[in-house]
């Protein structure tokens, strides 16, 4: 009986636990949904960022998981880079990463924001990454190991034009940390387990001319992913 009494004790917890991480993905989504209704072209990055970081707060945040990153025209093209004083030109790619926290449980979410008419090569680059991003979503379940998820995103990128550009690992777990246990990289042992919260965030970088990043905070579970940030992930396009 005492075991029994763990095991619910355990799951009880778990429940908690992705409870808070729901609700701060729910966060993130308004926060971003609320963004791509403002101009982008003009304000630098560090503008950008600090209303992320506003709206983060303004939608019930308790505070940022990370630094807000945001990454327009070249510099998007530099994974994970710190906001600049750089304006957004029109024509070009915004990179915007962010995250807050409930109770002290974190989320994650990237989105890629397109200002105006985009280059066909951009334009690909998108679509190439987006393919990617969903297809590894689709490989989270229990059991597959993190470099199996990894490499369901990054055989896609390699067999297109952008092979090369994704230069960095496919994910990580989140929680408290908001980077954790399990990792999706192409080295990773770590093998899914039910509960398991991970980011999924293929990019494709190319060097002077700009960036994409797609990530969604799902949960692992015995069948198909939970995708806890629904905010949309099409080219979405702003001014």
């Amino acid at each position: 009986m005492a075991e029994q009494v763990n095991t619910n004790q355990f799951k009880n917890g778990m429940h908690i636990e992705l409870d808070a991480i729901r609700k701060a993905a729910e966060i993130s989504d308004e926060a971003y949904e609320r963004l791509s209704r403002e101009r982008f072209i003009g304000r630098t990055e560090k503008e950008l960022a600090w209303r992320m970081q506003v709206l983060l707060h303004e939608c019930g945040g308790e505070r940022t998981s990370f630094d807000v990153a945001v990454g327009s025209g070249p510099n998007g093209a530099l994974p994970h880079t710190d906001p600049t004083d750089r304006k957004v030109h029109a024509s070009e790619l915004v990179v915007v990463d962010c995250g807050t926290t409930v109770r002290g449980y974190a989320s994650d979410c990237t989105r890629t924001f397109a200002t105006g008419s985009l280059p066909d090569e951009l334009k690909q680059a998108y679509a190439v990454c987006l393919e990617a991003q969903e297809a590894a979503v689709e490989g989270v379940r229990a059991g597959a190991s993190g470099a199996e998820v990894d490499a369901t995103a990054r055989e896609r990128i390699d067999a297109s034009s952008f092979k090369g550009l994704f230069g960095h690992g496919l994910g990580h777990g989140v929680g408290l940390r908001i980077h954790e246990a399990p990792t999706l990289r192409p080295e990773s042992k770590d093998v899914l387990e039910p509960g398991n919260v991970v980011t999924v965030e293929p990019g494709i970088y190319m060097p002077g001319k700009g960036g994409i990043r797609i990530e969604d905070l799902v949960v692992v579970t015995e069948g198909e992913a939970e995708v806890l940030t629904q905010f949309s992930k099409d080219l979405f396009s702003v001014e």
